[in-house]
């Protein structure tokens, strides 16, 4: 007798199927959606750079190159041209006010100084020739009246006389008209004398005015004549240093050449420096420098800035607050830091390659394994010669990779081996 067969529900190929599918579904879960999908690049951790960001007080500034200058310079300049005749100091000599420096020889100049001096001399000769003219009328229009005064008392005697022989009735009346006519006109020419008198001494008063006037400035003009030829010998204006001076005995010198300048040491130092034009909306009077000389930290702040940019850059000067190196030299280069903000706490991070390739905008961050790190954005703010301010993306205590990243083609996961 047949019996009936139940048929296997959990037949071996099917546990096999259903265990395939669900691995399957399985495995495209978790591509899909459990996956790391990050880029990946395989990297040689000794061959990088790391730093730690961390909270510290951070200042923003710039490396700039400055100049030594002493602070007070006093210039000469050729003020009349000639040929270097003879050079009595060299560069670098000690000078005191009023030390011949060098004799030009101007020839031309000289002749006609002497025509000049000549002519004015002549011109002073005549304007006082002209004032002795003026007192000797003087003393003749005195004498002419001294005489007149000595012709009336005779006249006046004669005329008193007659008029009491006249009323005598022992002269005739001829006699008598004669007298009295010859006292009245002298007595008219005494009146028009002693006019003439006043009108010569106020004009006398105001010729010699003008004489002497003319005289004075004739003597200043020589005095000029005489300064004149005298810039012909190039005398020092101050003591002090004699600095940038190259003349050459025969050279010719124009008139307003710079010869050289005096640097007045006793008034201490000063920097110049060049400054890129990107900064010159951003520096002011005031601004605050320093720079590191013979172990030590010495304080600054701009006093004037030349606004004229030449090849990309412009100038400002630069005195100390406070004290000054003592064996700092003329001329010598120093590196200063100027500043651009007061110190403050900040997150940072040091300098380094990457950021020629990020611009700042991202970084690589070493995961606390130490395994790998992964691309992250940040925002850097302001910098300085050896560190960047993290304004946002990093926390103190975290490591980035700061060195370049040429190589890593921006890939989202630097795996360590």
């Amino acid at each position: 007798m047949d019996r009936i067969i139940e048929k296997k529900k959990w037949t071996r190929s099917r546990i096999i199927t259903i265990g395939l599918v669900i691995f399957a579904a399985i495995s495209l879960i978790f591509l899909l959606f459990f996956r790391d999908n990050q880029s990946k690049l395989y990297v040689d951790a000794n061959q990088l750079s790391l730093a730690e960001a961390k909270l510290d007080r951070f200042q923003e500034y710039i490396p700039v190159d400055a100049i030594v200058f002493p602070k007070t310079t006093v210039y000469i300049d050729a003020v009349q041209g000639g040929t270097v005749e003879q050079v009595f100091v060299d560069d670098g000599a000690e000078l005191k006010a009023g030390d011949t420096i060098l004799k030009l020889l101007n020839i031309d100049m000289e002749l006609r100084y002497m025509d000049q001096e000549t002519r004015m001399y002549d011109a002073i000769n005549n304007l006082q020739n002209s004032k002795v003219s003026l007192e000797r009328s003087k003393f003749l229009r005195q004498s002419e009246i001294v005489g007149l005064l000595a012709r009336i008392d005779q006249v006046k005697l004669d005329f008193e006389r007659k008029s009491k022989l006249y009323a005598d009735k022992l002269i005739s009346d001829q006699e008598f008209e004669d007298a009295e006519r010859e006292y009245q006109l002298t007595m008219k020419q005494l009146d028009i004398s002693l006019e003439l008198q006043r009108l010569d001494s106020v004009s006398m008063v105001e010729q010699t005015r003008q004489i002497n006037n003319s005289i004075q400035r004739m003597r200043n003009n020589l005095m000029l004549l005489n300064k004149n030829l005298g810039n012909l010998h190039i005398k020092a204006p101050t003591a002090g240093i004699l600095s940038s001076f190259i003349v050459e005995i025969g050279e010719t010198k124009s008139a307003g050449e710079r010869l050289g300048q005096i640097d007045i040491m006793d008034d201490g130092f000063k920097l110049r420096a060049n400054i890129d034009e990107r900064y010159i909306s951003t520096v002011h009077i005031g601004q605050e420098a320093e720079f590191d000389f013979a172990g030590n930290t010495y304080q600054l702040e701009i006093t004037k800035i030349y606004t004229n940019v030449t090849n990309g850059a412009f100038q400002v000067d630069l005195n100390f607050t406070d004290k000054q190196p003592m064996a700092i030299k003329r001329g010598q280069t120093v590196q200063m830091r100027l500043k651009f903000s007061s110190p403050r706490d900040a997150v940072i991070i040091r300098r380094g390659g990457f950021f020629q390739e990020t611009g700042g905008n991202w970084i690589y961050v070493v995961d606390p394994s130490g395994s790998f790190a992964l691309k992250r954005n940040i925002r850097l703010g302001r910098q300085n010669t050896n560190y960047y301010e993290v304004m946002e993306g990093l926390d103190p205590g975290e490591k980035v990779i700061i060195s370049s990243y040429n190589a890593f083609g921006g890939k989202d996961k630097l795996i360590f081996r």
